[in-house]
């Protein structure tokens, strides 16, 4: 088929994806049984044109920042990567020593942070996580010039020409972040690690991702298993589906998949979403998605 960009030689859209290098949550739990939908914790990786935005630093974020080093910083301006956290609980930062630009000189890494309280900081939660007698070495070893940035959510960030990224707050214990990417008339949203309220759906989240493209959220458990886990952060594919729908989101992708979920549950979760919500998809490692 030949677009209307081929027939009328107007530009076409600009390239704007997701990948998806960590899709659980919790505990990263590689092996047999999850081999279709992955057992990396929290990591994707944003292309927008020609620049790359991370979200969450997960063990997703090793294999990712191996395909970055051998890419190399290259030309001027190529060595520069954001990575924006959602939060620092273990599973979505546990990957950050091991992600290979930070040992590499010529490359610039700049971390963002906007959920922490006004006494932290996050160069300061990582190097109490990169200390004895928990960790070898301290980020002082990292060879690339990597710096520390925290905002409050609700700011409005600006990573690169065209690109506008939204925050907002959600509700996991000791803070988190929502973000929305917008870029060349397109939108994709990252709601993970966030509960939702018994009284109705979350205004905060359902403003951020409205008229989304695509909506990444948090659908960790079931609605029947959900009560046995009351305020431990998470939601459901039920809720993520009632969501999307209340805030006309075009496709939701279930994420951060519980590491008691084998590919089998996974397979049943999917169709039963899919049913509900036509069009809905559960994420696997190394699917790649164009807003």
């Amino acid at each position: 088929m030949i677009s209307k960009a081929e027939r009328t030689g107007a530009p076409g859209p600009r390239p704007f994806t997701v990948k998806f290098w960590g899709t659980r949550g919790s505990i990263a739990c590689a092996g047999p049984e999850t081999l279709r939908y992955g057992g990396n914790t929290s990591c994707i990786e944003v292309t927008c044109g020609e620049r790359r935005l991370i979200f969450d630093a997960g063990t997703g974020l090793r294999k990712l920042g191996k395909a970055i080093a051998a890419e190399g910083p290259g030309a001027e301006g190529r060595g520069a990567i954001d990575l924006y956290l959602t939060h620092t609980h273990l599973d979505h930062i546990i990957g950050l020593p091991f992600f290979a630009p930070f040992h590499i000189e010529g490359f610039s890494p700049r971390l963002w942070a906007g959920h922490l309280l006004p006494d932290r900081t996050l160069h300061g939660t990582l190097k109490d996580m990169m200390q004895a007698p928990l960790f070898p070495v301290p980020p002082e070893t990292f060879r690339a010039d990597v710096s520390f940035n925290d905002f409050r959510a609700g700011e409005t960030l600006i990573p690169g020409p065209g690109i506008t990224l939204r925050t907002a707050p959600l509700n996991h214990p000791n803070g988190a972040v929502g973000y929305r990417v917008e870029f060349d008339g397109r939108a994709i949203c990252y709601i993970t690690d966030t509960e939702h309220f018994a009284t109705g759906r979350d205004q905060t989240v359902v403003d951020l991702v409205r008229g989304a493209d695509i909506m990444i959220y948090d659908a960790t458990y079931t609605e029947a298993e959900y009560p046995r886990f009351v305020g431990f952060g998470h939601s459901t594919w039920q809720e993520g589906c009632r969501v999307a729908d209340a805030a006309d989101v075009d496709r939701l992708v279930l994420f951060h998949h519980d590491p008691s979920h084998d590919d089998e549950t996974m397979d049943e979760i999917a169709e039963a979403a899919a049913n509900v919500r036509p069009g809905t998809i559960t994420a696997r490692e190394g699917m790649v998605l164009e807003a």
